[in-house]
């Protein structure tokens, strides 16, 4: 038995027509569920909250699936060994990138472009997190360990991402095992038009902050809040040493690719700035 809940998070097109229309051609299967709160992560818990089944898969509006994905997917999670499962996630169509843009290899950048997630055709442990076009959980896992982080995913007002991997961190890191089936497979539409520097440059910054307010959960030092040390040690360490790889960096695509690496860095330190005053003010509300 399955189900297809399609979220509408404030789609501005056809979409409640469409999905009533298929759920009264199809009862059971079909669910519109609407959710009001703006953002990716807020989608997505509504879906949560929503599901019936003990398993819950994730994809997004811009993927065509192969007609055996669902079955593949999720044949692991049925015995209990497997906290969740990630499958291929491959380009739909094929692209001649510009000079200076690797899709693949030490300076690809196809999960930038296509959500590029493929480690072979070997199935087996992951030890990364996988990605949210292509991703499946046992249901008990959200109801232990909560839902994707509102503070991160995509929305109208903010770009900042991460809300998928850093779920499948979370669960890693609580000693949850998480499964490669490469025989699911997904093809994400390949947008064109983001093939330009400044698209890049602008997920890298946002990919950089959202970096930085995930590690911000992490413990303080001697009660001093971590991202406090994270300002000199940026500056002082990672910015020097990435500015100058782009610097000696050869070819168009190490070139762009060190750049990028660049603008990561920018963005920690965005970020970094924005949780210390983020800190400042709630000390001063609680000196009230």
């Amino acid at each position: 038995m399955w189900e297809v809940l399609v979220v509408d998070n404030n789609s501005r097109d056809q979409t409640p027509e469409i999905v009533q229309d298929f759920g009264r051609r199809f009862p059971d299967r079909f669910r519109y569920v609407f959710e009001a709160r703006q953002g990716l992560s807020n989608a997505r818990n509504a879906g949560i909250r929503e599901a019936r089944g003990d398993i819950i898969v994730f994809t997004d509006d811009d993927i065509t699936v192969e007609p055996n994905w669902l079955q593949n997917l999720t044949a692991s999670l049925h015995g209990g060994n497997w906290a969740g499962a990630g499958g291929r996630i491959l380009p739909a169509q094929t692209f001649s990138p510009p000079p200076w843009l690797a899709l693949d290899g030490p300076y690809g950048m196809g999960g930038v472009l296509y959500a590029h997630f493929d480690l072979g055709g070997q199935a087996g442990e992951l030890d990364r997190a996988p990605h949210g076009a292509n991703m499946a959980f046992q249901k008990y896992v959200f109801e232990k360990f909560g839902g994707f982080r509102t503070d991160l995913g995509r929305s109208s007002d903010s770009l900042l991402g991460n809300e998928d991997t850093e779920f499948g961190r979370r669960l890693m890191a609580r000693g949850e095992r998480l499964r490669y089936e490469p025989s699911a497979v997904v093809y994400h539409e390949l947008l064109e038009t983001r093939a330009n520097k400044q698209y890049f440059l602008t997920w890298w910054f946002n990919y950089g902050r959202a970096q930085m307010r995930e590690s911000g959960m992490r413990p303080g030092i001697a009660g001093i809040p971590r991202h406090y040390f994270s300002i000199p040690h940026v500056i002082l360490r990672h910015l020097p040493t990435r500015i100058l790889q782009w610097a000696l960096a050869l070819s168009p695509q190490s070139r762009f690719y060190r750049k990028c690496m660049v603008w990561v860095g920018v963005g920690w330190l965005v970020e970094t700035y924005q949780l210390a005053r983020h800190d400042k003010r709630q000390s001063e509300k609680c000196s009230v």
